[in-house]
Formats: C-alpha cells, sequence, structure tokens
C-alpha cells in the first residue's frame, strides 16, 4: 500500500507522550514503595552512581534534541518526520531517547533509595514497545522504505 501524505499527518500515530508512561510507572513504584518499601543500598555511592544516571540520560535527551533540530524534524511521535536521523546518537541506537529515559528513571531510583522507582523503567519500556516503538518503525518503514530498512539492519534497537 503507497505511503500517502494523509497518514504522515499523524507521524507514527502514537496517542500518549512516552516520557509520561515512565513517570507514571515512577509514580506507580513511589506508591509501592509506600507499602512495601525496597531499598537500594544505605551506601551513599548509589546515590552518586544516581545522578551520573540522570546526568547522562538528561545529556543524551539534549544530543537527540539537537539532533532533530538540526534535521528540522519533529521529536514528537504524533507529528510527521522529514528524514531518518542517522547521526550522533542515533548511529548508536534507533531509540536513544528511550535509552536516555531508562537511564533517568534508574537514577532517581537509586538518589531516593528507591528499587521500585529503579525498576519502574522495565514496564515503561514494555508499554512504550508495544504503544510506541512498534507504530515509529512501521510508519518510518512506510514513510522511507529501504533507507530505513538499512538504517534498521545497521543500528541496534537500544544500543
Amino acid at each position: 500500500m503507497p505511503f500517502n501524505h494523509e497518514q504522515d499527518k499523524k507521524g507514527a500515530s502514537v496517542k500518549f507522550p512516552p516520557p509520561l508512561v515512565f513517570l507514571l510507572f515512577m509514580l506507580i513504584a513511589y506508591g509501592l514503595h509506600t507499602f512495601s518499601a525496597i531499598e537500594v543500598s544505605n551506601l551513599s555511592s548509589f546515590r552518586y552512581v544516581g545522578y551520573f544516571f540522570v546526568a547522562l540520560g538528561l545529556a543524551s535527551m539534549l544530543m537527540a534534541s539537537i539532533s532533530f533540530k538540526r534535521a528540522q524534524t519533529n521529536i514528537k511521535p504524533w507529528k510527521p518526520t522529514t528524514q531518518i536521523i542517522t547521526s550522533g546518537l542515533f548511529a548508536y541506537s534507533r531509540n536513544p531517547i528511550y535509552v536516555a529515559l531508562c537511564m533517568i528513571t534508574i537514577g532517581i531510583g537509586l538518589i531516593v533509595n528507591n528499587l521500585w522507582i529503579s525498576l519502574s523503567f522495565i514496564p515503561s519500556i514494555v508499554v512504550i514497545f508495544y504503544t510506541a516503538i512498534r507504530k515509529e518503525e512501521v510508519y518510518l518503514e512506510n514513510k522511507f522504505g529501504q533507507d530505513y530498512l538499512a538504517y534498521k539492519q545497521k543500528v541496534r534497537r537500544w544500543f
């Protein structure tokens, strides 16, 4: 089926902003912690590792955002994409923003000493895979064809 302009208006048709999925599961994890606390460690070194993960995740988000801006394409998956980004972090991961959100989630859990929050990246990424990543990949394959398939063959999903 040929790709048309009407299909492109909605981008990948992702309905819910992926960062909010991570936030929702972190809030659920915080609630779980009030009923059944599972601490990571009382060692302050874990807190520093958490800060490192958050900083690395935020830096990755910034770098990915800059790549989108330079390519003059939309970062929002419910808007049309004008081109495939293959440079910067996208040369190593097809989903560096989702990897960054995982790092931030793990880091926040370490900082606040809450294993539930650190582990909340797991259900978050499962939901993101089914509600965003699969739709994004179908959209990009339909829009860019062989160019996207070649990129997909060359670059791993995560890292």
